[in-house]
This record gives C-alpha cells, structure tokens and sequence, in this order.
C-alpha cells in the first residue's frame, strides 16, 4: 500500500511540474508556428509604457498536489484516530501551500506599450517586459493574424 502511495505522489509531481511550463508573449521570444511567416510591419513611436502583471492563470495542479502530499504527510504524522485529523489538516495546508506555488509560477512581469502609429492610429500591446521601451522611442509592430510584438 504505501508503495502505491509512494508511486501517486510522485506521479501527481510529475503532472504538477509540467504545469509550470511558460507560454511567453515576449519581443523576442517565437513559437514555432510563429517562423516562417509573413508578418505585417507598422512603424510608430512608443506614447507610454505602463508595467502590468501576466497572470497565466491557475490549473488547480498546484493546489491537487499540494493537498494530496500534504495529506499523505499529515498521516504519516499522526496514530490512530489522530491520523485522519492530521492527514486532513496537512491537506487543506498542503492545498493552500500547492495553489501559491502555482500563482507564483505562471505570473511574470510584463509592458503595456501604447504606440502612435506614423498612420495617426493608437495601438496598446501587452507582452513581457524582457526589452525596455521609453516615451518617444522609434518601434516597429509585427503582426500576424494571432499576435502582434513591439521591437526596437
């Protein structure tokens, strides 16, 4: 039994850590679908730039793996009847411990640069704040059906 145990903690760790992995709306950062397509140019100069948090959301993985081995800890914890009462204390802590894990892990820094276009027209892109934008700079807008990227 407590090789099966064992074997579902490590699993839903496994399950939990592949959540974690980051889907970027960078400058600079492409997915593959992204390459070798035509994308359309607008020239513009940044109006502001304002810092803004990329919130990817939560799965409810973190908070699963966190009560799942919160409670296998908690009942290893306790004897007897006490084991249920620590094994469902360690869950709700596990749990709530797991979903701040996961709130950390898929929230990034990022930009909101509003841009006049040398067309007069005001755009606002959001993506990560891995280039840094100023009032006044010269930008370049790359767009395609899906996304649109502010470049230097």
């Amino acid at each position: 039994m407590k090789k099966l145990i064992v074997i579902a903690a490590a699993l839903v760790s496994v399950v939990s850590l592949s959540a974690c992995v980051s889907t970027h709306t960078s400058g600079s950062v492409y997915r593959p679908y992204q390459t070798q397509n035509e994308m359309s140019v607008r020239m513009g100069v940044v109006e502001s730039v304002r810092e803004v948090t990329i919130d990817g959301g939560r799965s409810g993985v973190g908070t699963m793996t966190g009560a799942a081995l919160g409670g296998i800890a908690g009942a290893s914890m306790g004897g007897g009847r006490g084991s249920t009462a620590t094994s469902i204390v360690g869950a709700v802590v596990g749990g709530i411990i797991g979903n701040n894990v996961e709130s950390n892990a898929n929230t990034r820094r990022g930009v909101e640069i509003t841009v006049r276009l040398d067309n007069g027209e005001l755009k606002a892109i959001t993506q990560d704040a891995d280039e840094t934008f100023r009032a006044g700079d010269r930008v370049r807008l790359l767009s395609d059906r899906r996304t649109t990227r502010v470049t230097h």
